[in-house]
């Protein structure tokens, strides 16, 4: 694993940082098939995001793991702002980068993302055809997950609280205090309204997983762009590229899961239930986890495979 960082090609005035994992027997002057891994809202490449990417690299693949933009050890002001858009662009401009490598193939590159991540991953995927191949695991549409709830049992209208409280944020920021701040996961556990969320909360604030990169509140602000993003926007048109989705059978998050699936224009697609999981258990649950990745390792292996072998197994 190599810590690196780069231009975000979408705005100089950010720095992305990011891992990198190159698979066993890596030689110079081979190019290699690449994922690109997108973490959850909240989340850093230190967690669960470059848990995958490091697991994938088993299977023969160039992995990146990235702190978004105004995230983890990435540069930008405001910090934690998460912007959908931007987050989606940053996987565009983290390819952009691949491209870069003399040892990366970019006729090969997939990409994949956890929650929040995997929302962004099928967005960036929609607009960007360089993505051969999607995976997503315990997918949010995060402007769905704010407008609808965490069961999507909420309607949208009942958001618009919401936008507005968005829109009070930028008015106080740009008077120049700190700025105003939102949870992206239960800060207390007294916070969290089930057990699913409570997990969550100490996924980010326990040993469990937590980085002091990783504080688990964005930008109040965010709100205005959340509330009216929808990751899955023009997926019964374009979203054509073979899609692998992996999700919890107890997972309150999974109708989110279930949506991709049936808008997904892909002739190639298919969703993975892992039994007895909840939307957390995919993070860092251990046999979980090692289930997931053999599902995404086989897909993105059979999908990024070169040219004449993908030919042969067809």
């Amino acid at each position: 694993m190599t810590k690196v960082s780069f231009i975000n090609s979408n705005n100089p005035a950010v720095t992305l940082s990011a891992v990198i994992n190159l698979p066993e027997g890596f030689a110079e002057g081979r190019r290699y098939p690449a994922i690109v891994v997108a973490h959850p809202g909240g989340g850093v490449k230190e967690q669960t995001a470059g848990t995958y990417a490091a697991r994938l690299a088993e299977y023969g693949f160039v992995t990146i793991a990235f702190d978004a933009s105004y995230q983890g050890e990435s540069t930008g002001e405001p910090r934690q702002l998460e912007n959908p858009y931007v987050r989606t662009e940053d996987i565009s401009a983290v390819i952009d980068y691949l491209t870069t490598l003399p040892y990366v193939d970019n006729d090969r590159i997939g990409a994949m993302g956890i929650c929040a991540g995997a929302g962004y991953t099928i967005n960036a995927a929609i607009q960007d055809r360089r993505i051969k191949a999607v995976g997503t695991v315990s997918a949010v549409n995060i402007g769905a997950m704010f407008r609808n709830g965490w069961e999507g049992t909420v309607k949208d209208i009942d958001a618009l609280p919401y936008i507005e409280a968005g829109s009070a944020a930028r008015t106080a920021d740009a008077s120049g205090g700190s700025i105003a701040t939102m949870p992206l996961a239960p800060l207390k556990e007294e916070d969290a309204p089930n057990e699913e969320l409570r997990e969550a909360w100490e996924y980010y604030h326990t040993p469990r997983a937590e980085c002091a990169t990783a504080p688990g509140f964005a930008a109040l602000r965010s709100l205005n762009q959340i509330i009216t993003y929808d990751a899955y926007h023009m997926a019964e048109v374009y979203l054509t590229q073979p899609l692998q989705i992996v999700a919890g059978s107890v997972a309150g998050s999974k109708w989110m899961s279930d949506d991709l699936l049936r808008r997904a224009a892909s002739g190639e697609k298919a969703m993975h239930i892992i039994e007895g999981a909840n939307h957390m258990s995919l993070y860092d649950g251990a046999a979980y986890v090692a289930e997931a990745v053999t599902v995404l390792g086989k897909f993105f292996s059979g999908k990024l495979a070169p040219a004449v072998n993908r030919a042969a197994a067809e």
